[in-house]
């Protein structure tokens, strides 16, 4: 399929472009490649080539969910820059 100057400035029009005249063949260029590949693509034989949701068969790993005491309360308030009634004193954020 070979693209026209007319195409490429219906096309342009459509995209509200204002092409200068040496810039329709550039654009006619560049609009060909891409149809000419896609022509490309479209003569392979995918008949016998199963479906690929991934590049690899790997799977998400999990750890096991299990629940351990890592700290006291007074261990973590004692990073707290200010606390107040055991917990964290934080800078007003909303007027």
């Amino acid at each position: 399929m070979q693209i026209t100057d007319n195409e490429i400035l219906h096309i342009a029009k459509l995209a509200r472009l204002k092409l200068a005249d040496n810039e329709i063949q550039s654009y006619k260029k560049n609009l060909q490649e891409i149809i000419d590949f896609t022509e490309t693509i479209n003569k392979i034989d995918t008949n016998n080539i199963g479906e690929t949701i991934g590049v690899n068969e790997n799977y998400n790993v999990f750890r096991k969910d299990e629940i351990k005491q890592e700290s006291n309360k007074e261990e973590l308030l004692a990073n707290a820059p200010s606390q107040d009634e055991g917990m964290f004193r934080i800078p007003k954020v909303i007027n």
